[in-house]
């Protein structure tokens, strides 16, 4: 997550500089580094940390593999990316999810390419600003959830 944080503040510079201060990705790369380093103690402040989240919590996730959690669960999945999402992305992050799962037929993942983290379709970079207009998910979501959810209750 400390590394996302990078990804979306780096991002969201280029797409709304006037409302990322200069000093906000140093920022949150020097936190970032200090979560993977030899360094982060329980004792560390969270002041120093990403999202003034406390040191013990940033100990327990480092140690936390959603990806390899999910492929030893032997339970059939969907896992739903939109294309548009800058916060959890396709290149970034759902490449984990596709080679650690890779051997799982019964992992189904799908991207739903004009959509954003929301699911909400949309054209061109997404920004934060899409988020504030009331929306409906993409219905192919919706329609591909109720789908999946049939066949696997069958």
């Amino acid at each position: 997550m400390h590394h996302a944080a990078v990804r979306v503040i780096s991002y969201l510079a280029t797409v709304i500089p006037d409302q990322v201060p200069p000093t906000a990705i140093e920022t949150f790369q020097r936190q970032a580094a200090l979560v993977d380093s030899a360094e982060l103690t329980p004792s560390t402040p969270a002041a120093d940390l990403p999202f003034s989240l406390p040191a013990p919590y940033w100990l327990e996730l480092r140690d936390y593999d959603p990806v390899a959690i999910a492929a030893g669960l032997g339970k059939p999945m969907l896992i739903l990316q939109g294309g548009r999402d800058y916060q959890v992305t396709v290149a970034d992050d759902l490449v984990r999810w596709r080679a650690g799962l890779a051997n799982r037929p019964e992992a189904d993942i799908r991207v739903y390419d004009a959509d954003n983290h929301l699911f909400f379709p949309g054209d061109g970079p997404s920004a934060p600003a899409e988020y504030g207009t009331p929306q409906h998910v993409d219905p192919a979501v919706i329609a591909d959830i109720a789908d999946w959810l049939s066949h696997c209750r069958a």
